[in-house]
């Protein structure tokens, strides 16, 4: 018993077969030659050896040690189910069936050692020799067990035929079981590779997995960053650039005239215009929601803003709102609000307009903004330059409805007004089914 196997049946772990096995396969032959040199020593006598043949018998046995620890030393310690088949192999185990036979010629107990042959020569031979050699072995056996080779008269003659074929029959069972024992060692060695490569390619493959989700977070970072950044030069355009633009306008009206009531009217619009982009540009900093939705609904909120828009530009504009409102998601009241201001900025800079309607509509699913005017009109397919001022018109309007799943169409043509149309998905607020503005 081995310091290892030793170890395991005194922590308690059972020792497998196969370990048990891979004991005998190495130490046995050491153990078998022991036995059966003692047991021949002792029967020198009782089969008339003489001088001789014990020398010769000595020598033999002094050749199976040094034969036997040789293969132990170029094994290495790899168990021998383990080891590749080899000429190193076959000619260990044909030195040792040969030593074995003469062993048994001089004294039959030297069969002990003999018997050895039968239970590892499926892993030292080639498949094809394992039966001749498992036949080597059975004749010596077979002339053990008749009273020694060569027999010596005719009853010992029948006596070697018969156990011959005794013998043969029982290495023909070991030679089946060996190579089928030999296969399944084989099948086991090999499954343990192949798993051991799937374990590698698995291992492989998290490691690529990790690198991907590093490059898809950095990817998905650095788009979130691109993102925001366009959301919050919308909004800035959004609110503090055309409340600057209508601060602007007012005071051109203020240095072209000398009505000096008509001058105080539209510096009281220009210092309102101002706080309420300074109230704009401190929210911004916070969380870039519009004002205008603090205290009013969306509704409420379009209705002033769009009244505010007409005092200021001069133009008939007018408010609605269809189908049953509802209370709104902020991220849904904010990108109209956004959308109808952006509309109708365009249409006081471009349209040349007369009129405007904005309408809100509820409808089910979906909420819709059409703001139209009569004004001058364009050309939706020909490409509008991209300038400081209107960068962030059509295309800001359209990202800021794709940013909720909506979408916004423009039908114009020339000479026949715009109509701006923003649909999105209805989303309604934190308990809107029991919120005090909801309402027909």
């Amino acid at each position: 018993m081995t310091m290892g196997m030793k170890k395991a049946e005194a922590a308690g772990t059972p020792v497998s077969v196969e370990e048990r096995w891979e004991q005998f396969y190495r130490r046995g032959p050491y153990a078998l030659l022991a036995l059966s040199t003692l047991i021949s020593a002792l029967s020198v006598n009782a089969f008339g050896m003489t001088g001789t043949e014990t020398y010769a018998a000595g020598a033999l046995v002094v050749a199976a040690l040094v034969l036997q620890l040789w293969w132990d030393r170029i094994g290495g310690g790899q168990p021998l189910r383990e080891r590749e088949q080899s000429a190193a192999s076959c000619a260990y185990y044909v030195v040792r069936t040969v030593v074995a036979f003469v062993l048994t010629w001089i004294n039959p107990l030297f069969a002990v050692y003999a018997v050895i042959g039968y239970f590892d020569g499926s892993y030292l031979l080639p498949k094809r020799a394992v039966r001749p050699g498992l036949l080597v072995s059975s004749v010596t056996m077979a002339g053990s067990q008749s009273g020694g080779l060569p027999p010596g008269s005719t009853l010992q003659w029948v006596l070697f035929g018969g156990l011959l074929l005794l013998n043969g029959s029982l290495t023909m069972v070991f030679a089946n079981l060996g190579i089928r024992e030999a296969e399944i060692a084989a099948e086991r060695t090999a499954t343990i590779t192949e798993l051991e490569e799937a374990n590698a390619r698995l291992e492989q493959a998290l490691a690529e997995n990790a690198g991907l989700h590093a490059q898809l977070l950095v990817q998905a970072r650095e788009a979130g960053v691109a993102d925001e950044r366009r959301r919050l030069a919308a909004e800035i355009h959004d609110t503090i650039a055309q409340g600057l633009t209508g601060i602007i306008a007012q005071l051109q009206v203020v240095s072209g005239t000398t009505d000096p009531e008509r001058a105080r009217e539209h510096l009281t619009r220009a210092a309102a215009l101002a706080r309420h982009s300074l109230g704009e540009a401190r929210r911004s900093v916070h969380n870039l929601g519009p004002a205008e939705l603090d205290h009013d609904s969306l509704a409420d909120a379009l209705e002033k803003a769009v009244a505010d828009w007409g005092e200021r530009t001069g133009v008939e504009a007018r408010f609605t709102v269809t189908g049953t409102e509802e209370v709104l998601h902020d991220e849904v009241a904010a990108t109209l609000l956004r959308i109808a201001q952006e509309a109708l900025t365009n249409t006081a800079k471009h349209a040349g307009a007369h009129r405007a309607g904005v309408t809100l509509s509820y409808m089910g699913d979906e909420v819709t903004l059409d703001v139209r005017d009569d004004g001058r009109g364009f050309d939706p397919l020909l490409p509008r330059p991209r300038s400081g001022s209107n960068g962030f018109g059509l295309g800001g309007m359209r990202a800021r409805a794709e940013r909720i799943a909506g979408t916004v169409t423009v039908e114009s043509e020339k000479g026949g007004g715009t109509a701006v149309s923003a649909r999105v998905p209805l989303v309604r607020h934190a308990g809107a089914e029991h919120h005090p503005d909801r309402r027909r």
